[in-house]
C-alpha cells in the first residue's frame, strides 16, 4: 500500500462536516431567538393597545364630560401617547421579522445547499483518487505476477536446454514460452508505469488543487455565515435604536401632558359648570319683641337654625297619633323632636296660597309628583327647568347648537339630492328624477321639525336670559321661603293652617287624621290629578344646604339614604310633618327626617335662592 493513502484518510472531511452542521444549527437557533423576541414585542404592543383602549372615555358617559378638565385631558393625551408607544413595539416586531428572521431563513436555505454542494465535490474527488489508487494497485500486482511467471518460464527453459534427454522441439517450445512471459512482464511493467504516473498526477492535483479549493470554499462559506450572524445581531440592536427617537417623543408627550395640568383652570371650570345663577341672600330683618307678644318665626325671610337645638329648648306638647306621610310603613327611627305649632311655621306660606293649595301640598305628601319621579328615574323636563338658571342656560344653548348641526346636515343632504336630481334631469339614462322627490320631502319635513325645536328652545333660552317673559312655564309650587313676600290671601291660608294645627308640637290627632283622609281621597281622584299635574312638573330650586347628623337608610318610597356628615341641598323645608326634602345631585332627590339633619336656609330680598 502506498504511503499517501494514510494521509488521504487523515483528511478532516468528517470533522468539517460536523463543524459546518453545528454552524447551521447555530443560525437556526439564533433565528428562533429573534422570532420569539418578535412575538413578545407583538404581544406586548397588543396588551398596551388594549390597556389604552380600556381606559379611553366611553361615548355619552360621565367620563367624556369630564374631559374638559386639564387633568382628564392630560390622562387622555397619555393614553394616546401610550397607543403610539405600542405602535413602536409593533414596528420592532415587524422589522425583526422582515430584516432578520425572513433573511436568515432564506440564507439558511442557501447555506445548506452550498454546504451540500461542497461536500459532494469533496466526496467525489476522494472517490476518484481512491479509484485511481485501486487501479494502480491492480496494475502493480499484475506486473509483479507477470514478472514471477517470466522468471519461472526462463528457469524452465534453461533446465530443458541443459537436459540432453529432452528433444530439440521441447527446448524450442520452452524458449518461446519464456520469451512470451518476458514480453507480458514487459507489458505489465509499462502499464504499471503509466498508472503510477497517472496516479501521481491525480494525487498531486487532488491534494494541491481540488481539496484545497473545496476547503477554501468551505472556509469562505463559514466566514460568510459568521459574518451574516454578526450583521443580524447588529440589525437586532439597530431595530430598537431606530424607534428610540419616536419612543422618546411619546415619553416627552406624556411629560408635556402632565405639565399641562392646571389645577386653577380645573377649579374654575367646576365653578363655571355648577354656577347656579341665583342671587345672594339679603339681610335678615330685625323683629321686635314686645310685652305679651311673642316673636313670629318668619321662615321665608330667615334661615332655619338647628332644628334639633330648638327642639331641646321647647317642651313637648303632646304625642302624635297620626303622621301625614303615606310612604312610612314602620315607625320613624329618627330621634324624637318637639316641634313648634304649625300655625307659626307655615303662617307666611299659607297666607299666600288658596285653600286648594293645601290640598295640593297634601297630595304631594301622598304621591310623588311627576317631576320628582323624573329625577328618581334619571330624567328631567324637556326645558331643563329643574336646573339652576345658569346651568339651564348652558343646557339650552348646547341643545340649540346640536339642533343647528342636525339642520345643517339635513341641508347638506338636501343640496346633494337636489344636485343629483338636476343631473338625472339632464341625463335621464343615469336615473329617474322622480325617485329623489320622496327623500327631498322627508328631509324638508325633518328640517321643519328641527327648526320648530330650535324656536322652542330659543324661547326658553330667552326666558332664562331675561329677554322674554315666561309664557309657557306653569306656576311652580314654591316653599315658604318664596311665598312670604307675595302673600295676599292670608284669611284663606290661616283657615287652612288652623285646620292643620291641633297640638303645640304640630302633630296630628285622630280626628284630624280622619279629616285628612277625606282630603286625600279628593286629591287622588282623576279630576284632581288632571287639574294639578301641570303644576308639579317643575323642579323646586335649591333654598339652602343641610348636614346629616345621623345616618338614615331610606327604604321607603320617596325617601333618600344619607350618611352621617354628608352635605346635601335643601329644596323644600319641613312643613310640620317632620320631613325635609333634599337633593344630592341633579338625579337624586327625596325626603329625610328633619331631626336627622342640620338645615341652613338663605334668602335674598327678592326671594331668589343661592347655593351655599
Amino acid at each position: 500500500m502506498l504511503p499517501q493513502l494514510p494521509q488521504l484518510r487523515r483528511d478532516q472531511f468528517d470533522n468539517l462536516e460536523k463543524h459546518t452542521q453545528s454552524g447551521i444549527e447555530f443560525v437556526e437557533r439564533y433565528t428562533k431567538f429573534v422570532k420569539e423576541r418578535s412575538e413578545i414585542e407583538f404581544n406586548y404592543a397588543k396588551q398596551i393597545r388594549n390597556l389604552s383602549k380600556k381606559y379611553q372615555p366611553k361615548k355619552n358617559s360621565k367620563e367624556e364630560e369630564e374631559n374638559k378638565y386639564t387633568s382628564c385631558q392630560a390622562f387622555l393625551s397619555t393614553l394616546n401617547e401610550l397607543n403610539d408607544y405600542a405602535g413602536q413595539h409593533e414596528v420592532i416586531a415587524e422589522n425583526l421579522t422582515s430584516q432578520i428572521i425572513t433573511e436568515l431563513l432564506r440564507y439558511l436555505t442557501e447555506l445548506k445547499a452550498e454546504r451540500k454542494s461542497h461536500f459532494h465535490d469533496g466526496r467525489k474527488a476522494q472517490q476518484h483518487i481512491e479509484c485511481s489508487w485501486k487501479q494502480l494497485e491492480a496494475s502493480k500486482r499484475r506486473f509483479e505476477r507477470d514478472c514471477k511467471e517470466a522468471d519461472r518460464a526462463q528457469q524452465y527453459f534453461e533446465r530443458m536446454d541443459a537436459d540432453i534427454n529432452v528433444t530439440k522441439a521441447d527446448v524450442e517450445k520452452a524458449r518461446q514460452q519464456a520469451q512470451m512471459k518476458h514480453q507480458m512482464a514487459a507489458d505489465s511493467k509499462s502499464e504499471y508505469s503509466n498508472f503510477l504516473t497517472k496516479f501521481n498526477q491525480e494525487q498531486n492535483e487532488h491534494y494541491y488543487t481540488l481539496i484545497p479549493n473545496i476547503f477554501q470554499k468551505l472556509q469562505e462559506m463559514e466566514e460568510r455565515r459568521i459574518e451574516r450572524v454578526g450583521v443580524s445581531m447588529k440589525t437586532y440592536a439597530e431595530v430598537d435604536r431606530e424607534v428610540l427617537p419616536i419612543v422618546g417623543k411619546c415619553l416627552d408627550g406624556m411629560t408635556k401632558a402632565a405639565e399641562s395640568i392646571e389645577p386653577k383652570t380645573d377649579s374654575k371650570q367646576v365653578v363655571e359648570s355648577y354656577k347656579s345663577g341665583f342671587e345672594p341672600p339679603g339681610d335678615v330683618e330685625f323683629e321686635d319683641y314686645g310685652a305679651g307678644q311673642s316673636m313670629k318665626r318668619t321662615v321665608s325671610e330667615t334661615s332655619l337654625s338647628n332644628s334639633r337645638g330648638e327642639a331641646k329648648e321647647r317642651p313637648s306638647g303632646g304625642k302624635s297619633k297620626g303622621k301625614l306621610w303615606p310612604f312610612i310603613k314602620n315607625k320613624n327611627k329618627s330621634p324624637k323632636q318637639n316641634k313648634e305649632p304649625l300655625s307659626n311655621r307655615f303662617n307666611e306660606f299659607m297666607a299666600s296660597k288658596p285653600k286648594m293649595t293645601c290640598l295640593r301640598s297634601l297630595r304631594r305628601g301622598i304621591t310623588l309628583n311627576s317631576h320628582v319621579r323624573n329625577l328618581i328615574e334619571g330624567s328631567g323636563p324637556e326645558d331643563f327647568s329643574h336646573l339652576p338658571p345658569e346651568q339651564r342656560r348652558k343646557k339650552l344653548q348646547a341643545k340649540i347648537d346640536d339642533l343647528n348641526k342636525d339642520i345643517q346636515k339635513e341641508m347638506d343632504q338636501k343640496d346633494a339630492l337636489t344636485k343629483m336630481k338636476g343631473v338625472y334631469e339632464k341625463n335621464p339614462q343615469m336615473g329617474d328624477p322622480a325617485s329623489v322627490d320622496p327623500r327631498l320631502v322627508e328631509i324638508a319635513m325633518n328640517i321643519e321639525k328641527l327648526q320648530y325645536e330650535v324656536q322652542k328652545f330659543e324661547g326658553w333660552l330667552a326666558e332664562v336670559e331675561g329677554r322674554l317673559p315666561s309664557k309657557s312655564d306653569p306656576p311652580r309650587r314654591q316653599s315658604g321661603l318664596y311665598e312670604t313676600q307675595n302673600s295676599n290671601s292670608s284669611t284663606v291660608a290661616n283657615n287652612c293652617a288652623q285646620d292643620r294645627e291641633s297640638s303645640p308640637d304640630g302633630s296630628y290627632t285622630e280626628e284630624q287624621s280622619s279629616e285628612t283622609q277625606d282630603k286625600v281621597a279628593i286629591a287622588n281622584t282623576p279630576e284632581f290629578d288632571d287639574e294639578f299635574d301641570d303644576g308639579d312638573e317643575e323642579t323646586l330650586p335649591t333654598i339652602g344646604t343641610c348636614k346629616a347628623i345621623y345616618q338614615f337608610e331610606g327604604h321607603n318610597e320617596g325617601t333618600i339614604s344619607v350618611t352621617e356628615g354628608e352635605l346635601l341641598y335643601v329644596i323644600e323645608e319641613d312643613k310640620g310633618d317632620g320631613w325635609t326634602r333634599v337633593r344630592r345631585n341633579e338625579e337624586e332627590e327625596g325626603y329625610v327626617p328633619t331631626s336627622y339633619v342640620e338645615v341652613s336656609l338663605e334668602t335674598t330680598a327678592k326671594g331668589a335662592m343661592t347655593y351655599i
